[in-house]
């Protein structure tokens, strides 16, 4: 039985998470239906470009992306300290970027007088509007919902484009976290879509390589701070140089079909998470297929079932291959 969004989601465990959405009726997001030979690869600039405006307006940075033929994986990060920064007017304003509003919240944005009844109401509105712009489960449908409508006038059909409801995983650790954002980059690698890591277009790793190229990192994604010695959310525990460094050797003994081996040694960021060369290979390569709907090391686990009063545990099959 799956378990209610609510309770997947909850910021006292960590506020990093893999959500996952598929298409129905074998459709194609993007790529080419080798079928009938139509192609849909400029899909892809349409699910990147709402992706990238959606991390701008809701107070959640997405830390990786990887869009294929008929799926999308997205590894986002909830910041809620952001958003109560935000002022009535900054919340309603964002809001109105995708929908109208009310008459109210319209005149009030605009700086027009509103009555006593009125601004309470506006208020009201900005509470509301304030919670879904930190919550996964409206990230998702603003990202999908206007997706499925292109492609759905586009194939001159109707119905369900997506499947009803998005995967989502809990990502509790720093394993967990750069496990997943590796398979996530190197899932063209994997499909035999791309060459090099590099060159995996529309995906976050390639814009983070040409942003690199240029001496800075992209602003639409959540950046590469390094191992900060304070729990800071200001980004990714991880250096951008080591992660590059991990992926370009992952992604050589995956396009060469090899069973390969990582020299642990020259990776810092293994070396910090013990996590072995061997394990790292099956993890990256295998994560949907080795963890649940919460993911992490043995410790982080244990936590967070004692935390939820949940008897039995997740797949311990991820959790072997995080340690």
């Amino acid at each position: 039985m799956a378990i209610p969004r609510n309770q997947q989601v909850c910021l006292a465990d960590t506020p990093y998470y893999h959500c996952v959405s598929r298409c129905v009726r074998r459709a194609f997001l993007c790529g080419e239906d080798l079928s009938t030979g139509v192609s849909y690869e400029h899909r892809r600039a349409w699910v990147e470009n709402r992706l990238l405006f959606l991390a701008s307006v809701f107070s959640i940075d997405v830390c990786a992306y990887a869009v294929m033929s008929n799926h999308l994986h997205i590894v986002l990060h909830i910041a809620p300290e952001k958003v109560d920064t935000w002022s009535t007017r900054d919340v309603l304003q964002r809001w109105h970027k995708l929908h109208k509003g009310t008459t109210f919240t319209q005149q009030y944005v605009k700086g027009e007088s509103l009555p006593s009844y009125a601004l309470a109401l506006v208020e009201a509105s900005a509470s509301l509007y304030r919670q879904r712009l930190s919550d996964i489960s409206w990230f998702m449908k603003e990202l999908n919902e206007p997706i499925a409508r292109r492609a759905n006038i586009e194939d001159d059909c109707t119905g369900h484009f997506w499947e009803g409801r998005f995967k989502s995983q809990a990502l509790l650790d720093e394993a967990a976290l750069l496990a997943c954002m590796a398979y996530v980059d190197l899932n063209p690698i994997r499909a035999k879509i791309s060459q090099t890591p590099e060159d995996s277009s529309f995906t976050s790793l390639k814009r983070r390589v040409s942003s690199a190229k240029e001496g800075h990192q992209p602003k639409a994604l959540f950046p590469f701070v390094g191992t900060p010695k304070k729990a800071v959310s200001c980004g990714l525990p991880f250096k951008l140089t080591d992660y590059f460094e991990l992926l370009d050797m992952t992604g050589r003994i995956i396009r060469e079909g090899k069973r390969g081996i990582i020299d642990a040694s020259l990776l810092p960021i293994l070396q910090r998470l013990h996590i072995s060369s061997e394990n790292w290979l099956c993890i990256a390569t295998e994560f949907e297929k080795r963890t649940a709907n919460v993911v992490g090391q043995e410790d982080a686990i244990d936590h967070y079932c004692e935390s939820h009063h949940r008897r039995r545990k997740p797949n311990q099959q991820g959790v072997k291959l995080l340690a």
